[in-house]
Order: structure tokens, then sequence, then C-alpha cells
């Protein structure tokens, strides 16, 4: 099939120490395949020894350590992220994930009381982001609505992009005011990039705030907010760029600080319109917005001071983000392709190829939506099971789709393996196994 050939010229052209062999920096079990570093992401032994490293340190001198020295290292760590992203350091915090950061802008917001406000957002909003959504609307007492624009995928950027002008226009007729737009870098299912970049501009053009949602970004992409200027931006640092879990990014730029009034939960750092409460933490960032972030209740806040070394490490060991990024987003694209020939279908992607332009790809599965729908949760039951592995199943646009993450310690043959996977667990669904195997759970 031609494997090895795709394979060593991924290696040569990415970097010569990328692929399996990386897999001896971190610690899956030998049997264990990993296709789905999308979701809760993976960090390598080295850097999960300074993890403990830090927490070991809070045991041993709690109060010298959480007051007087973690502020030392979170600005390092928060310097080192503001470098990889071009962002000044005080524009940069940490919180526990994406989620955490969407939910602190929209609860942040001051909404108002005309009930004109309206939150934009696209069909393919992260579930759980979605749901932060609908509370704020659920809680506003009729302050704030939702607008959601419809994507159905394969679709060219400026089909999204005109989408979005569509529904600007449609909010002005129905007497509505656009606060606010959140939308993905790369969306989580299907994972295919979407045009930030275009959506931001047009944000700041038409007065609305732009919420981009970064959790499958920082690492996986190349990102520049310096260029990008978002009114907000979140990204998880616990999926591509390794650190371990639980961090993201939370990037507020200096106009927009003073909106963002509280953490989550409300901690030391918030600054009462009354007057100023006794904070008994000794010491305070000049950044009123960054001293707001230093300290949010009693956390185990290690993982953030581990991103400093995490992109240390990844520049020692595997290469530097240009040879990353290059090597995750080729194999993503060639290996679905060769995952895609196995199976005898197609990836999802459009035209113009920016859909693929990201490290995760999504192949479909030779099944009829019919036959599909009532037997996805089955199949990836049967991969843990059966195949020692994990890779999400979904339905889109009345097809299924295996959504496959690419990574550093994964190979070409690692995706041919999983397309030689995927056909033979469809054909056991074919056969109508998971019928019987429903039928004795009933």
């Amino acid at each position: 099939m031609g494997s090895s050939n795709q394979s060593s010229i991924l290696l040569d052209r990415g970097s010569p120490v990328l692929g399996q062999r990386i897999l001896q920096h971190f610690d899956f079990d030998p049997k264990h395949r990993n296709f789905n570093h999308g979701s809760f992401g993976a960090s390598p032994r080295e850097i999960r020894k300074k993890l403990h490293y830090y927490q070991d340190l809070s045991e041993a001198r709690p109060d010298q350590f959480i007051r007087y020295e973690s502020p030392d290292i979170l600005n390092e760590s928060r310097e080192a992220l503001a470098k990889l992203v071009n962002a000044p350091t005080d524009t940069i915090v940490f919180v526990l994930n994406a989620t955490t950061g969407v939910n602190t802008v929209l609860s942040n917001i001051a909404w108002n009381d005309d009930g004109k406000d309206e939150i934009f957002y696209f069909s393919t909003i992260y579930g759980a982001c979605g749901k932060v959504l609908d509370f704020i609307v659920d809680s506003s007492l009729g302050r704030v609505s939702s607008r959601g624009i419809t994507i159905t995928y394969p679709r060219e950027d400026e089909e999204i992009v005109a989408s979005f002008k569509d529904a600007i226009a449609n909010s002005a007729k129905d007497g509505k005011r656009p606060r606010i737009c959140i939308f993905d870098t790369v969306s989580s299912l299907p994972a295919v990039r979407f045009p930030f970049e275009q959506i931001t501009k047009i944000c700041k053009e038409e007065g609305i705030l732009s919420l981009v949602d970064g959790a499958q970004g920082v690492g996986m992409i190349d990102l520049d907010l310096g260029a990008l200027d978002p009114d907000f931006f979140v990204s998880n640092c616990h999926k591509w760029l390794h650190v371990p879990r639980a961090c993201a990014v939370l990037y507020v730029p200096v106009r927009n600080q003073a909106m963002i009034r509280s953490t989550l939960p409300t901690s030391h750092g918030y600054i009462p319109k009354s007057g100023e409460r006794f904070n008994p933490l000794p010491k305070r960032h000049k950044s009123a917005f960054v001293n707001n972030f230093q300290f949010v209740g009693t956390l185990d806040t290690s993982p953030y001071l581990c991103v400093k070394d995490t992109i240390e490490w990844r520049d020692r060991v595997l290469g530097g983000e240009a040879k990353i990024t290059g090597y995750i987003q080729t194999l993503a694209r060639e290996g679905g392709k060769q995952a895609a020939q196995i199976l005898g279908t197609e990836v999802l992607d459009n035209k113009s190829g920016t859909m693929s332009q990201c490290a995760t790809t999504n192949v479909a599965l030779p099944l009829d939506p019919e036959e599909a729908s009532p037997a996805l949760d089955w199949m990836m039951e049967r991969m843990m099971e059966d195949y020692n592995t994990f890779i999400p199943l979904f339905i889109h646009n009345k097809r299924s789709w295996a959504r496959i993450s690419a990574q550093v310690y994964l190979e070409m043959q690692d995706f041919e393996w999983a397309g030689q996977m995927l056909l033979e667990l469809c054909g056991r669904v074919k056969t109508g196994e998971y019928k019987m195997s429903q039928a004795v759970v009933g």
C-alpha cells in the first residue's frame, strides 16, 4: 500500500525525531493507540515529573511556596505563553479549561436592560460552551438572547462569512443588537478549521465583541494574537501543547480588562465597588487583571507552572513549534486520506482545503446514517474493549464520521491501522452484532 514510503516522507520533511519513537516520552499503555488527543491531550513523562516537583514543594512548605514562590513561577509561565502567541504578558492569565474561560467572559458581560442584546454563535459550538450560553440567557431575566448560525460542512470560508453577515443584518431587522459572538479556531465535531481570522475582523468592523474559543488551538495551529487582536481568546494548554491537565490560557487585551471584574469563583483579587477588603496574600501583581487570576481559591495550579517547562521541552525534544505543527497537520491530512482509502470513503474538506488546515481529520464511515446512528455508542465502546483505542464517532450532514487526531507520537502506519480497525468494526455493525448486544443488555 506504499505506507512506509509515505511515513518516511512525513518524518523527513517534518522532523527526524517525530513519529512512534516519541512514544518513549509518554506513559501510554503499550497496547493502547491514542487517536483522541483532541479530547484530553497527553503530557510527556518529563513534564509530569516537573508537575510532581511543584506539588511536592507545595506539600513541603505550603505557605512559603503558595504565598511567596509560586506567583513568580506563574509569571514566568505567563511570559512564556505570551511569547508563544505574540501577546503582551499582562494580557495573559490561566484558568482550568477553555469552558471556564468562556464562562468567565460571558458571566462578566453587563447586558443592557432593554432586552436587545444578542449572543451570536455557530451551530458547531462546543456542547459545554453552548450550555454556558444557555445558562447566561436563562438567568438574564430577558436582558439577552442568543442567535444561532447554522453550518453544515463541507462549506467554503466565504460561505460562512456570508452567513455571519446575514445574521448581523437579520438581527438589525429584528430590532436586536449583536453584542458578542463566540466562535472556534478548530471546532470539535466535526473537527475542522474555522475562518476565525475573518470573523474576528468582521466583529471589529461591526462593533461586536469577539470571543474566540481556541480550545483546539495553541500547540496545533499558528496563533498570532497581536495580529488577530480578538476581544477575548481562550485555549486549552493541556491538549495540543502537552501541558498536564488542567490548564488553559485566557487572553484579554488591556482595553477590555475592566470588563472582566471577577474570576470564577470570585476570590481575593476582586475589587468591589464599595472599596477594598482585606486580602491575606502578600504577593500582588501590579496589574489588577493579572492579580485577579493569580489566586482563585485553593486549587492545584501546578499545571499552570508547567507551561514554561513544556514549551522548552517541545523546543528541545521535538524541534520547535514550526516542526511540530507542520508534522501533525501533514500527518492528519495524509493519514486521513489513507484511512478513507481503506474504508472506501472520503475525508471532510472543502474545495479550497481550508477546513483541513489543522491536526485533526474527519473520515467518513461506510455506513448509512440510519444504520450508524443507533450503533455509534456501541462502536466506541467496542473500540476500547476490543481494540484498545478510542476514536470519536458522530453524525454530521446526514453522514457518519470518525474524528482522528494526529500527534507527534503517531505515524502513517497508525492511520492505516485505524482505517482497518474502523472497516472491521463497520463490518460488525452490518452483521447486526450491536443489536444482539443491546438485546442482551435489555
